[in-house]
């Protein structure tokens, strides 16, 4: 089964360029090249409603309280390197939430499980039992 291809247009994406943190020589405080691409998945028309459904409840620190998925690229030295940075990561974020989860099936612990359990729980016991009891003196 061949995933749906999603193509999301340039008029969704907001990029700015900012100066890049850390070393970086001279450069780094002239050139902007660290570059910041928002994507807002709540207002998207060209996500599909179960992939916004999906991203908008991924626990990502990227994703604001508004739905607006902000990129921060600064790991290469160019603005255009950055860029493509951005965008390949985008990729990746939409992409995780095209497949859809396993459900989780419950389990239970087989009984020999769970004698193992409580026997090693007793023989922790008796080693504190036994701890208490010596005569240290």
């Amino acid at each position: 089964m061949a995933e749906p291809e999603i193509t999301i247009p340039e008029q969704e994406l907001v990029e700015r360029f900012v100066r890049s943190t850390g070393p970086g020589g001279q450069n780094v405080n002239k050139v902007a090249t660290a570059v910041e691409l928002r994507f807002d998945i709540a207002q998207s028309p060209s996500l599909p409603e179960a992939v916004r459904e999906r991203l908008l409840t991924k626990r990502d620190r990227r994703v604001t309280l508004e739905g607006v998925l902000v990129i921060s690229a600064q790991r290469f030295r160019t603005q255009e390197r950055n860029r493509e940075d951005a965008r390949v990561r985008l990729a990746a974020f939409v992409e995780s939430g095209l497949r859809v989860p396993k459900p989780r099936i419950a389990t239970k612990p087989s009984r020999a499980a769970k004698e193992r359990r409580i026997g090693a729980k007793k023989e922790r016991g008796a080693t504190k039992r036994n701890r208490a009891q010596r005569d240290w003196d």
